[in-house]
């Protein structure tokens, strides 16, 4: 099997019905190396069943796979409960999952999530991304030597940031916000990803650069947060009820 269909194997095998399943990770991001492994995330719904027991659950499932020709996936979901409570929180990680054009499964109402997710973006998810980029800098900068992926994943949040606070639209892929950003050092570190392997590392003479390019996107980020028009906060929540309902009316 290709690695499509190993992708849809995982998800068919799911222990719950799916609201949807995409790709995520590197892939998404548009730099994952020859040798990346595949992040599947999704959305599952449990039944009344396990709802209602003493014990409910389980609200998050995780299965990692490591096959012998170097396969790997990572499949997390969230039962529809509390993925849409990250939604109402200031979580862009679960936007993006929910809008990967990098579909596995998906339902129609994986659709209808998607048009009540625009309900849930506010001007405060800035600080998402602000935070992550603050921590994969300081990954990066204490390695030693300096791998470009955590540098990848700097660019990729702070300019993801900044076109959400601009545009209210969610654009996790790389190479595409940079089309705008056009900065030439983030197209070399991309094609130097996907060009080999997984821990490749950058010279020291070159992290300077990057440093001040770093705080010149937070600044950026920051200002662009100040200004955006996005709202205050979310008003998904009616919605969110009435899918969430639905939805378990349908898993019985």
């Amino acid at each position: 099997m290709n690695a499509q269909q190993r992708l849809e194997a995982a998800a068919a095998a799911h222990p719950f019905p799916l609201l949807f399943a995409t790709i995520s990770g590197a892939h998404l991001y548009g730099f994952a190396s020859p040798d990346s492994d595949y992040d599947l995330r999704g959305c599952h719904v449990l039944p009344a069943d396990e709802i209602f027991k003493l014990d409910p659950g389980p609200w998050t499932v995780q299965t990692d796979r490591r096959e012998a020709d170097g396969f790997e996936l990572d499949l997390v979901t969230h039962d529809a409960l509390k993925f849409f409570g990250l939604m109402l929180k200031k979580n862009g990680y679960v936007l993006e999952q929910l809008h990967s054009p990098l579909i596995v499964a998906t339902t129609p109402e994986h659709e209808e999530l998607k048009s009540i997710a625009r309900l849930c973006i506010t001007r405060h998810h800035a600080h998402h991304y602000l935070g992550f980029a603050e921590t994969q800098w300081r990954l990066f900068d204490k390695e030693r030597p300096r791998r470009v992926k955590p540098l990848l994943y700097v660019y990729r949040v702070l300019l993801t940031g900044i076109h959400l606070m601009q545009t209210g639209d969610i654009e996790a892929n790389l190479a595409r916000l940079n089309e705008t950003a056009r900065l030439p050092h983030v197209a070399d570190l991309i094609a130097r990803k996907i060009d080999g392997p997984e821990r490749a590392t950058l010279e020291d003479a070159d992290i300077e650069r990057h440093r001040r390019e770093f705080e010149r996107l937070r600044s950026e980020l920051e200002t662009a947060s100040r200004s955006s028009e996005l709202p205050e906060r979310p008003t998904a929540r009616a919605a969110l009820d009435d899918l969430l309902i639905r939805l378990r009316r349908q898993a019985g």
